[in-house]
C-alpha cells in the first residue's frame, strides 16, 4: 500500500504492507505538499506503473489552482524498510497537471484514476449539498493550468451527503467506491453501458466499515475482490471488507 501524510509535511510518499510493516520512505523531486489528500495508482499500455498524489486540499477556499502529481513507482520492500524522512530513498521527479475548477473554488479529497482511460476524477468535500466530480485528461507536462471539467454531482445517503474524503475506481473499471469518515458507498456501471461516466448517476450501496475514526482512506485490492480502508493518524487499523460478488 502506497500513502502520505497531509498538510503540514514535506513531499514525502510511504509504503507498507497489510500488516503494517513500512516498507519505505521517499522524498519526491519536484513537488511540493501544501494540502495533499489522495493517491491512487495507474499502470499504461506499456505496463509501467505510476503513483498519482493530488494536491487539492483547501479548507479555506483560498486557492484558485491545484495539482494532480504523477510518480513512477519505485519497487518497495522489506530491504527499504530502514529508509525514514530523516534519511529517505527517492523517486524519480514527479510530473505535473495544474488545473483550476470551471466554477468556483472547492475543497476536495478524493482523486480517483480510471484505469483503461487514464481520465482522473477530483470529487469535492461538501457539507451544504452534493459534492461534485470533475475530470481532467492526463496531460501532464503542461506548462498552463487545465480547466477541469464538470461531469456530475454525487450523492451518498448520509447527512451531510457530500462530505467526502475517499474513493478508488476498481481494477476492471465497473465499481467505484467512495467514503466519507464514517462509511464507504459502492456505485456499480450498468451492463452493457458504454461510457463510465454513466456510473454517477446509480444508486450506491452502503457497505458497513465498522468503527473508523477519521475515515479518509479506500482502496480496491488489485484483484478487485476486497477494499481497504483506514483513518487519519497514527496507530489507526487497516480494515479489509470482503466484497459479496
Amino acid at each position: 500500500f502506497w500513502t502520505h501524510n497531509d498538510s503540514g509535511d514535506d513531499a514525502y510518499i510511504f509504503a507498507l504492507d497489510k500488516s503494517g510493516a513500512k516498507l519505505g520512505t521517499w522524498k519526491v523531486p519536484n513537488a511540493a505538499n501544501f494540502d495533499w489528500e489522495d493517491i491512487s495508482l495507474f499502470k499504461d499500455t506499456s505496463g509501467k506503473c505510476f503513483i498519482y498524489v493530488a494536491e487539492i486540499g483547501d479548507n479555506q477556499s483560498q486557492r484558485d489552482e491545484h495539482v494532480v502529481y504523477r510518480i513512477r513507482e519505485p519497487k518497495a520492500g522489506l530491504e527499504n524498510s530502514s529508509a525514514t524522512k530523516q534519511q529517505p530513498l527517492t523517486t524519480e521527479p514527479a510530473d505535473a497537471i495544474r488545473f483550476v475548477y470551471p466554477d468556483s473554488r472547492h475543497n476536495a479529497e478524493t482523486l480517483m484514476v480510471h484505469p483503461v482511460s487514464g481520465d482522473i476524477y477530483v470529487v469535492t468535500k461538501r457539507v451544504s449539498g452534493p459534492a461534485g466530480v470533475y475530470r481532467l485528461k492526463p496531460d501532464f507536462g503542461n506548462a498552463s493550468a487545465v480547466k477541469a471539467e464538470k461531469v456530475s454531482d454525487l450523492s451518498v445517503p448520509a447527512i451531510p451527503n457530500g462530505f467526502l474524503t475517499g474513493g478508488d475506481i476498481s481494477p476492471d473499471g465497473k465499481r467505484l467506491v467512495i467514503c466519507d469518515y464514517s462509511a464507504a458507498y459502492e456505485f456499480v456501471l450498468p451492463d452493457g453501458a458504454k461510457n463510465f461516466d454513466e456510473i454517477w448517476k446509480q444508486e450506491p450501496e452502503s457497505i458497513d466499515v465498522g468503527s473508523r475514526k477519521i475515515g479518509e482512506a479506500v482502496t480496491y485490492t488489485a484483484d478487485g475482490r476486497s477494499i481497504f480502508l483506514t483513518s487519519e493518524g497514527k496507530g489507526t487499523q487497516l480494515i479489509e471488507v470482503i466484497r459479496k460478488n
